[in-house]
């Protein structure tokens, strides 16, 4: 009987000479001194902010603000607190963003398309409008949108007299608002409905289309439940809703919703910068697509709109999506140059007015900071989310 020996556990005893624990060493003294060095800051900001009575509490958060807020989404006025200001801030940034990434998507796409269409002019005018937007600087072109365009528009008095109950001047863009009344719920059932019947049926078309090879229409049947199922609702509880329709009263509209200058000026420049990056990416992902699929297509009968929706899209999505996360983010962060027209975004509001009346410099910085970061990380999350959906899945 031959007796198993166990291995013996060996004795590290340190030496210089030892390269494992020669960079345990190493990174410990550098993490020692990074926590000195911010030690050092900390105190030596704290310090400093004492001696100039400089704010270290924020205790500023509940007092009242004072000043008014041309747009807001949430109420708000002079008597309110910075708080609450911060909350508008916010809430107008995330606004412009929002629309600013759908329409810049939606441009972006077209554009990028249209680079690679066989009819010259459609090419042309599409290559000339990514070299002159991409190579003009943003905050030029806010400037330009604000200053050139919207500014310059008549007085309320001589305003421009769209269809619709629409006006358009110096104030911005003035249109019919929507009051809801009793029973507008029910609209509410309805949209959510049609889109439960929009999803259900759209993955009824992928089952069956799996199993038969037959396509069926859902693009008819989606916008049926969308436009319908509202629609139908609105009749059986009797139109609940009415519309305010805008009046010149004295030197300025009454009544109506008002679209500010500020805030168009900022969505055009960032919608029309970023859909620049975004056709080029877009162009780029549709080319890395093999020509051999495209003809493949083609060979089992599609015709060129849906090679290009159904086979080449999809497949360049796995490209187009990681850089297109980047343009994103860059939108979110480019918005802070609303100060420079007067947007009242979470800049301007929170680390402009706010900072100037509380003196608070180190507590509003760094929340505007960490709240860019919050955004753009839960941005970068979703688009992650959505990229593993279109991804190879490999063995």
């Amino acid at each position: 009987m031959v007796a198993i020996s166990q291995p013996t556990q060996v004795r590290r005893n340190f030496s210089f000479y030892d390269k494992k624990l020669r960079g345990i060493a190493y990174q410990t003294a550098l993490a020692v001194s990074l926590a000195v060095i911010i030690a050092g800051v900390a105190t030596q900001t704290v310090s400093n902010m004492k001696q100039r009575g400089i704010p270290l509490t924020f205790d500023f958060w509940k007092q009242t603000s004072g000043f008014q807020i041309n747009q807001t989404l949430i109420p708000y006025d002079s008597l309110s607190t910075y708080g609450q200001a911060f909350w508008v801030g916010v809430a107008n940034t995330l606004l412009v963003s929002a629309i600013g990434i759908m329409l810049a998507t939606v441009i972006g796409f077209l554009v990028g398309i249209s680079r690679l269409s066989a009819n010259w002019i459609a090419a042309k005018v599409a290559a000339s409008y990514v070299e002159v937007i991409r190579n003009v600087p943003l905050l030029l072109q806010l400037l330009f949108w604000y200053n050139a365009v919207l500014k310059p528009l008549p007085a309320p008095k001589a305003s421009i007299s769209l269809p619709g109950g629409i006006y358009l001047n110096n104030r911005g863009i003035i249109m019919p608002a929507v009051e809801l009344q009793a029973g507008a719920g029910w609209i509410g059932v309805a949209v959510v409905a049609a889109v439960a019947v929009a999803v259900a049926f759209g993955a009824y078309t992928r089952t069956v289309q799996k199993r038969t090879g037959k396509q069926l229409p859902i693009l008819l049947v989606t916008l049926i439940a969308l436009i319908g199922l509202p629609l139908l609702a609105s009749l059986v509880v009797g139109n609940p809703w009415t519309f305010i329709y805008p009046e010149l009263k004295g030197f300025n509209f009454r009544g109506g919703l008002q679209i500010y200058p500020e805030f168009a000026a900022l969505l055009i420049g960032l919608s029309v910068y970023t859909a620049s990056f975004i056709a080029e990416i877009v162009r780029g992902g549709i080319q890395a697509v093999s020509r051999g699929q495209t003809e493949a297509a083609h060979a089992l009968g599609f015709s060129n709109g849906k090679t290009l929706r159904l086979v080449v899209v999809p497949q360049a999505l796995r490209i187009i999506i990681p850089p297109l996360t980047s343009q994103y983010l860059n939108l979110i962060k480019n918005s802070s140059l609303a100060v420079f027209i007067g947007y009242p975004d979470l800049v301007q509001v929170f680390a402009g007015s706010v900072l100037n009346q509380t003196g608070a410099a180190v507590q509003v910085m760094a929340i505007t900071l960490a709240v860019y970061l919050v955004i753009s990380l839960i941005t970068s999350a979703a688009m992650n989310g959505f990229n593993q959906r279109f991804a190879l899945v490999e063995r």
